[in-house]
């Protein structure tokens, strides 16, 4: 079964084509600027060129109907119809408690992701959008819907509950959600493969580092702890999120700068983390060039990201009583081998000893702790639009 995979944002769509018949990609692509002047389309067939087109798209509708065409193309598309395409994989960023795992989309569960809106208002909105479309151009086409919060859905109470009015979370919601939870749960199952260890008897602890970060703690496959909460804003230091921070810092410094709650709110989401520290960029590649050339304030936010991942190590590790493996992925921690360094720099005594030779690579699967270590060190490329294509495909078989 070839399925078509779809990550749409506000004014972006991001797609990818697999045979899931032995798991290949056939082709992916990029929409940018929908609804805007100079929308374009850049798509790749595997194995050719990349080619661009700029063509009109007044909304999500536009965008799909221009990647359908893409695929279908004769010279650069991957399929002669979409009778071709069996499923439609859709990434929705938030499920809230009422999903738990990946869903055939139905009305009911398209009405139970428009009540999630408010806990995802930048997120879920584009997400329908495209669930929309996908229904008006391809109205046969079974389509699924595989959450960034379904992962964490086995998390205990004590894991996710705030200390707050307990009546905050019976009547709004509010608790610990976590999000990369495709992500997380690709990697951690990965690991298990590489290993050749069933993943019912490891404990690992996932590191999902880039622009945005978190950090999860997975027993037995399934994740009892995560670092993001109710939004995406908790947890790590990131490229410009604060992380943790007193919340009484909140309305001290709106105070103190005549700020409102939607100015605050830019601040700790878009001015802060690596970028608010250094004053040189969200790009950890940036900074790092910025530290070379003797800036402190660069280091320091270096230093603070690092310090922050190895407090959710520790953190998890006394958790579950002690870990297997640890994994670092995404674009920092598939990429940065001194970040990589810094982190489990001083850990020997937990079994955490990084091989300074291995760890030379970038997004490469590669075991990179030393022979004698305790503990599993791997770096492992994510790939959650493969785990989306597999959530769909084992959907999808069910109904037949």
């Amino acid at each position: 079964m070839k399925v078509l995979v779809i990550n749409c944002g506000s004014s972006s769509l991001k797609y990818q084509v697999l045979d899931m018949t032995n798991e290949v990609l056939l082709a992916k692509g990029l929409v940018e600027r929908i609804g805007m002047e100079g929308s374009v389309i850049t798509h790749e067939k595997i194995g050719m060129d990349k080619y661009k087109l700029v063509t009109p798209m007044e909304d999500h509708k536009d965008a799909i109907a221009q990647v359908l065409m893409a695929i279908q193309d004769k010279e650069h598309g991957v399929v002669a119809s979409m009778d071709e395409i069996g499923a439609v994989g859709h990434r929705v960023v938030h499920a809230g408690e009422k999903y738990a795992d990946s869903v055939l989309i139905t009305e009911e569960v398209i009405k139970a992701l428009e009540e999630c809106v408010e806990l995802a208002p930048l997120h879920n909105p584009p997400n329908l959008l495209g669930i929309a479309a996908c229904k008006e151009l391809m109205p046969d086409t079974p389509m699924v819907g595989v959450f960034d919060t379904a992962f964490h859905q086995t998390m205990p109470a004590e894991s996710y509950i705030y200390a707050l009015p307990y009546e905050y979370y019976t009547k709004y919601g509010v608790r610990r959600y976590g999000f990369h939870g495709t992500s997380h749960k690709y990697v951690s199952q990965r690991a298990a493969d590489i290993l050749n260890v069933n993943i019912n008897d490891l404990k690992i602890i996932t590191c999902h580092l880039g622009n945005g970060a978190s950090v999860s703690a997975i027993k037995g496959g399934k994740c009892i702890d995560t670092s993001m909460g109710f939004t995406p804003l908790e947890g790590l230091v990131m490229g410009t999120r604060s992380g943790d921070i007193d919340p009484a810092i909140v309305n001290f410094i709106a105070k103190k700068e005549g700020l409102s709650q939607a100015e605050m709110d830019n601040v700790m989401n878009k001015k802060s983390g690596v970028l608010g520290i250094s004053g040189v960029s969200s790009d950890f590649r940036d900074i790092e060039a910025a530290v070379e050339d003797g800036n402190e304030r660069a280091d320091l936010a270096l230093r603070v990201f690092a310090h922050k991942v190895r407090f959710y190590i520790g953190a998890y590790i006394a958790e579950m009583n002690g870990v297997d493996a640890i994994v670092f992925t995404a674009g920092v921690g598939e990429n940065d081998a001194s970040m990589r360094e810094i982190i489990c720099h001083e850990l020997g005594n937990l079994g955490i000893k990084l091989d300074p030779v291995k760890n030379k690579v970038r997004g490469k699967e590669t075991l990179i702790s030393t022979d004698d270590a305790r503990v599993k060190l791997l770096l492992i490329p994510t790939n959650e639009e493969l785990m989306i294509a597999r959530d769909t495909l084992n959907i999808v078989s069910k109904l037949k």
